[in-house]
């Protein structure tokens, strides 16, 4: 069979939604896996071997230079027979909208592709997809790389996986990404533990604090611990005092990555500190030790986004926790202590 996969949100999805192509490969072992997903995931999709194709979906949406629609992507809407004809010439005998996307649903359902999967719980996958699994996200006590292998019913497999062998099917090779721009005197350092701490999240998750990560830092002995921080650039410039304030124990490395590079530095570190970011489930699909920071609040509470992987873990308060539901600051994340990471990392 050929198989597409359609995850086109962030890094951390698109993580969790790799064992879907692992559980595949078992199950049909002469299928041809693609993957459809935004340009910057790339580099994490490519670096799955369950995956035989990566997908650019803002190249197909949008049109290229290198299309017969570039002109039409300036002076109109691409035109939805864009999408659909190039799905078509995949020659898919199935789609799993695993996070379904109104156009991408459409346009497969124009493409002809035999079997369409999707959630119950969108109006438009109704009329777009004849395979429909009734599930909510929302209100799941599930995982969400469970919920994402439950969209695999329709094709036979149907059988709760558990937490613990769901690692097994990331498939991630954590190939060294070669860059002149790479700073790899900068990297990791042989005889330490090699730590990197991610403090910012983009504002995709509640923020552990940059005083907790100074006070980690403090904690950390110098004689055994090499600390790396990342982040984007924009992130950098956020956290200019703190890194300035720190230079002499760490290594700055914000804004200096590509994503690939970012994925090599986790593959060759042993340590990864920060909230609930795309960078952590890429650690811990990695199989570096991998310290997850969560606030106790629905939806984004660990049950739902803990990473997964041989040693990754966890630090949660353990209460509800509601007041932060509307701001960007949670009293119950920033209560977790530096000592509790600390003795996490070396346990």
């Amino acid at each position: 069979m050929r198989i597409i996969l359609s995850r086109t949100d962030s890094i951390g999805d698109v993580v969790l939604t790799l064992p879907v192509a692992g559980v595949l490969k078992e199950r049909f072992p002469g299928s041809t896996i693609i993957f459809i997903g935004r340009f910057y995931t790339r580099p994490v999709i490519e670096q799955c071997r369950y995956v035989d194709q990566f997908v650019d979906w803002d190249e197909i949406r949008i049109g290229s230079s290198r299309t017969k629609f570039a002109l039409l992507r300036i002076f109109t809407k691409f035109p939805a027979e864009g999408p659909a004809a190039f799905l078509a010439s995949l020659r898919a005998d199935v789609i799993v909208h695993v996070f379904p996307v109104r156009e991408l649903c459409k346009a497969a359902k124009m493409a002809g592709i035999p079997r369409r999967i999707g959630t119950s719980h969108r109006f438009f996958t109704w009329f777009t997809c004849n395979r429909l699994v009734h599930l909510s996200r929302r209100k799941s006590a599930l995982h969400e790389a469970q919920l994402n292998l439950k969209l695999l019913e329709p094709l036979g497999i149907r059988r709760d996986f558990s937490l613990q062998e769901i690692p097994g099917y990331y498939g991630l090779t954590g190939r060294t990404a070669r860059s002149e721009n790479y700073p790899g005197a900068d990297g990791p350092k042989k005889g330490l533990f090699n730590l990197i701490i991610h403090p910012k999240s983009k504002g995709s998750a509640r923020e552990w604090g940059l005083e907790n990560f100074a006070k980690l830092i403090d904690l950390l002995p110098a004689d055994r611990f090499n600390i790396l921080v990342t982040g984007t650039a924009a992130e950098g410039e956020r956290m200019k005092d703190f890194l300035h304030r720190y230079r002499d124990r760490i290594t700055d490395l914000t804004g200096r990555l590509s994503l690939g590079e970012l994925i090599a530095l986790i593959s060759r570190s042993d340590g990864f500190v920060s909230a609930s970011t795309g960078p952590l489930h890429l650690a811990a699909a990695l199989g570096i030790r991998a310290v997850g920071l969560y606030a106790p609040m629905r939806p984004i509470f660990p049950q739902r986004w803990a990473p997964l992987g041989e040693r990754a873990s966890f630090l949660v308060l353990n209460k509800k926790c509601d007041a932060c539901r509307h701001s960007g600051d949670c009293t119950c994340i920033r209560s977790i202590t530096p000592a509790e990471v600390l003795n996490r990392l070396i346990k």
